[in-house]
């Protein structure tokens, strides 16, 4: 009676976590909101989406020649971080409101478990594509990138890089990066992934998403730095797309939506319970009927 018991409050707190109730300033879900798509989900893109993708541009070389600007607001050329080690390079925006940290955030973690290391063996090159960015932006985030990488010794490793209109626009268009902004929010939609290329600078290697698998990072790297291409992979991808920042939560459309996911979860597990229990009493009361 116990284990049923259990059973049942277990269902109940499930019931009380989906079903509405009737708040209009619910906490945002836990799982990937309205904001993030995946691949499957956005078959159907809305117009906003329709031009937003990676495209993979495997063997092409990067144009090392494009200025830009540091965490300290120093000029530099992109180049200058080529030409000794491959290149793990992330494209995001350091005022995103959702993806883009999370993006920096997974790429620091990947890399935490590595025996290779940053400044060293290869080095990590963030960039921003929206102009309007700042060395104190960059500063943030390098920070942020540094502590949870958390690694002595590895600072001189991490770039985080912004640039005016033009130089984002070659950049991002070399590597297939494609984006668009929203007019009414000022927010881009953007997709996720990194691309590791070579010391001489050419595109060796796609990793998509927001949190690569750090045995994938470790055989991109190896094979960038024997100077191997690699070969086009499936696209799972994420997009940044319509987050809120007027009110700092999901709508309470995307709410309800995931309630009614989560009750109809509910519902299956309540009807997986009930047979359980029905099985056992049978059972019981096919053991009490003996003689």
């Amino acid at each position: 009676m116990r284990k049923h018991a259990t059973v049942a409050l277990a269902l109940a707190a499930v019931l009380l976590a989906v079903l509405p109730d009737g708040s209009a300033t619910a906490a945002p879900p836990a799982a990937p909101p309205r904001g993030i798509l995946s691949a499957p989900e956005a078959m159907g893109r809305p117009p906003e989406l329709s031009d937003v993708a990676y495209d993979q541009k495997l063997g092409d070389p990067l144009p090392l020649d494009l200025p830009f600007r540091d965490s300290s607001g120093k000029d530099v050329v992109l180049g200058g971080y080529f030409g000794s080690r491959p290149v793990v390079l992330l494209l995001a925006y350091y005022g995103c409101p959702m993806l883009c940290p999370l993006s920096i955030d997974g790429l620091a973690k990947a890399l935490k478990p590595l025996s290779l290391d940053v400044g060293s063996d290869f080095d990590v090159v963030v960039a921003s594509f929206d102009p309007a960015d700042g060395a104190e932006d960059a500063k943030r985030l390098r920070e942020a990138a540094l502590s949870k990488y958390g690694r002595d010794g590895t600072d001189d490793g991490w770039h985080f890089l912004t640039g005016d209109a033009d130089a984002i626009r070659e950049l991002t268009s070399a590597v297939g990066y494609r984006y668009a902004r929203d007019e009414k929010t000022g927010e881009f939609a953007h997709p996720s992934g990194v691309v590791v290329a070579t010391a001489d600078g050419k595109i060796s290697r796609y990793l998509f998403g927001i949190d690569p698998a750090p045995r994938d990072l470790r055989l991109a790297l190896i094979e960038s730095s024997d100077g191997k291409i690699g070969t086009p992979v499936d696209q799972v991808l994420l997009f940044c797309f319509r987050y809120d920042p007027a009110h700092g939560r999901y709508s309470a459309a995307t709410l309800g939506a995931v309630r009614v996911a989560g009750a109809a979860t509910a519902a299956s597990l309540a009807l997986f319970i009930g047979a359980a229990l029905w099985r056992e009493r049978r059972r019981r009361g096919d053991i009490g009927d003996r003689p």
